[in-house]
C-alpha cells in the first residue's frame, strides 16, 4: 500500500520518531518520518533542538535526506514514497529545517513530479518456478514457512490456492498470521518444533531466516535440508542457509506462475504420508498437554483458560493486536486470526509500546471490523494512556489485559521495603487498568474468577465505544514446557 506518515517536532521529537523509524524497517512497512529542523541558517550554531537528524536516521532506513529548498520540496517527497513501497517496502526520513516550512517561492520554479506508480510485479524465471515444483515433488517431508512478505505482497488468494493445490503442510511467522486462516487443515502451527526439525524442503515463503525462524540451522532444523526461497530482495537469498531455487520477485506474481504452472501437473502431496501422520499426531499430543489447563476453572485462571473464553469470543473478522512477553506468545497461538495483515503484533524487532497504537490505527483503517488488543499488564504500561486517544474519538477497541503482576509473573503483594524486596520484574498484581479506562469514559471490568470471563467480555462488545477487561492471571501460570528457548 501507500505509506504511511509521522510527523514530529526538532531533535528531541526525531529521536524518539526512531524506535518507529527502526521498527517499520525491520518490519518492511512503508513509512515516512518526517521531522522539523533547525534553520538551514543556523547549522552548527547550537539552534534550538537542533541535531544531526540526518546522520542518525540514516541508518535505521532505506533513505535519508535534508530539504534544502521549498521548489524541491515535491522532489523529495516522491523519492521518499518510491523508496518506501519499491523493493522491500520501507522507512525514509525526510529532515524540514524551519525556514523551509515557513519558506515561499515562485509556483512556476516548484520542481514538477508525478504521482509515484504502484511497484511493478516483478516475476521469476520460468525454469526456476519449474525447478521449485520438482524438487518438492521429489521431497518426503516438505513444509511451506509462510511470511508476512506474502501479506504485504497481498498474495493470500495465490498462497491459499497454492496449499489447496499442494496439500503441503505450513507455518505460518507471526506477522503472516492469516495469510492462511489458522484453522485450516494443513496448518501444523501446533507441531512446529517437529515440522521445522525433520522438514527435508522448505519452501520460505515471503519469510526470513533470521531469530523468528531460528536462522535455518540446526539443531532447529535439519542439517541437510534443502531451501525453495521466495523473496523480493535479492541480497536476502542464501542469507543464513543455502538455498536451493531462488525466486526474486514480488510474491503475489510469483506465487501465480507457480499455481499456473501447478495446472499443468497432476502431482499433490499425499494426505496419507508418514509425514502428515507424525504432524497431526504432534499436534494432538501437544493440545492433550495444554487441555487441562483450558479446562482449569480454578481462580485465578490461567493464560490457557482464560484465552479459551477470549477465542470463543472474538469475531471472526477481527483485526487482533497482541502485545507483552506471555500473554502475546500463548495468544498468537490460541487465538485464530482468518485474514491477511490482521495479525498486529511485536514482530521482527520484537518491539513493546506499540500495541494500542496498532490498535488505534487499525480502528482507523477498519471501521466496519472488530478490533481487539490483547495485551499483558506489562505491556499496557508502555501505551496505556492512548485509552484517552481512544475515549477522545471513540474508537470502539476492545482491550483484554491478562494480568499476572509482572514482567512474567510478579509478586502476590508489594513487599516491605519494596525498594530492597520487590522482585524488578514485579508490578501490582490486580492493578485496576480497567478503571483507568472507566475514568476517560469506557467501559471497564475486573474479573478474578474464569467463570465470570464470557459475562465481562460480552458487556464490553456490546458497549459502543472504547472497553477495557481487567483478568487477574493465577502468578504460577506459564506456558508449557518448550524443548528449545524462544529466541534460539
Amino acid at each position: 500500500g501507500r505509506p504511511g506518515a509521522c510527523v514530529t517536532v526538532t531533535g528531541p521529537g526525531v529521536v524518539h520518531g526512531l524506535a518507529g523509524l527502526a521498527d517499520a524497517q525491520q518490519n518492511c512497512w512503508p513509512m515516512i518520518l518526517i521531522g522539523g529542523a533547525s534553520e538551514t541558517y543556523r547549522g552548527g550554531m547550537g539552534a534550538f533542538q537542533e541535531e544531526r537528524q540526518v546522520l542518525i536516521a540514516s541508518p535505521f532506513c532505506k533513505f535519508a535526506h535534508g530539504v534544502e529548498s521549498v521548489a524541491r520540496i515535491p522532489y523529495y517527497v516522491e523519492m521518499a514514497t518510491r523508496h518506501a513501497i519499491y523493493g522491500r517496502p520501507g522507512a525514509c526520513y525526510l529532515d524540514m529545517p524551519d525556514d523551509i516550512i515557513q519558506g515561499k517561492c515562485d509556483p512556476d520554479k516548484v520542481t514538477a513530479v508525478d504521482r509515484v506508480p504502484e511497484p511493478p510485479r516483478m516475476m521469476a524465471p520460468q525454469e526456476n518456478v519449474e525447478a521449485a515444483l520438482n524438487l518438492l515433488e521429489k521431497a518426503k517431508n516438505p513444509l511451506v514457512l509462510v511470511g508476512k512478505g506474502m501479506a504485504w505482497a497481498r498474495a493470500e488468494n495465490e498462497v491459499r490456492a497454492f496449499i489447496d493445490r499442494t496439500q503441503i503442510p505450513f507455518v505460518r511467522s507471526p506477522q503472516g498470521k492469516g495469510v492462511v486462516p489458522d484453522d485450516h487443515p494443513l496448518s501444523v502451527a501446533a507441531a512446529r518444533t517437529l515440522a521445522l526439525q525433520q522438514a527435508d524442503v522448505v519452501f520460505l515463503m515471503g519469510a526470513r531466516f533470521n531469530w523468528i525462524f531460528h536462522f535455518g540451522q540446526a539443531p532447529r532444523f535439519a542439517k541437510d535440508m534443502k531451501v525453495i526461497q521466495l523473496d523480493i530482495a535479492p541480497e536476502e537469498i542464501h542469507h543464513n542457509k543455502h538455498t536451493e531455487v531462488a525466486l526474486v520477485g514480488d510474491g503475489k506474481a510469483i506465487m501465480a506462475q507457480i499455481n499456473q504452472a501447478l495446472a499443468k501437473r497432476q502431482w499433490f502431496y499425499p494426505k496419507d504420508t508418514p509425514w502428515r501422520t507424525a504432524l497431526s499426531k504432534k499436534a494432538a499430543d501437544n493440545a492433550a498437554t495444554i487441555k487441562p489447563q483450558i479446562d482449569d476453572d480454578r481462580g485465578p485462571a490461567n493464560y490457557y483458560r482464560a484465552l479459551k473464553d477470549i477465542a470463543a469470543w472474538m469475531p471472526k473478522n477481527t483485526v487482533l493486536s497482541a502485545e507483552g512477553a506471555g500473554t502475546m506468545d500463548i495468544g498468537l497461538t490460541m487465538l485464530n486470526v482468518n485474514d491477511a495483515r490482521s495479525c498486529l503484533n511485536a514482530g521482527t524487532y520484537g518491539t513493546m509500546g506499540l500495541g494500542l497504537g496498532n490498535a488505534i490505527a487499525a480502528a482507523i483503517v477498519h471501521p466496519d471490523r472488530p478490533i481487539i488488543h490483547l495485551s499483558g499488564d506489562s505491556a499496557i504500561g508502555f501505551s496505556g494512556m492512548e485509552m484517552e486517544t481512544l475515549a477522545r474519538y471513540n474508537l470502539p477497541v476492545k482491550i483484554v489485559v491478562l494480568n499476572n503482576g509482572g514482567i512474567g509473573p510478579g509478586m502476590p503483594e508489594i513487599p516491605s521495603n519494596p525498594m530492597m524486596n520487590l522482585k524488578p520484574n514485579a508490578l501490582i498484581w490486580g492493578a485496576r487498568y480497567d478503571k483507568v479506562m472507566e475514568a476517560f469514559g469506557g467501559f471497564g471490568a475486573f474479573v478474578k474468577e474464569p467463570k465470570d470471563i464470557k459475562k465481562a467480555l460480552d458487556e464490553a462488545m456490546k458497549f459502543k465505544g472504547p472497553a477495557l477487561v481487567n483478568i487477574v492471571l493465577s502468578q504460577s501460570s506459564a506456558r508449557k514446557e518448550q524443548q528449545f528457548k524462544w529466541h534460539a
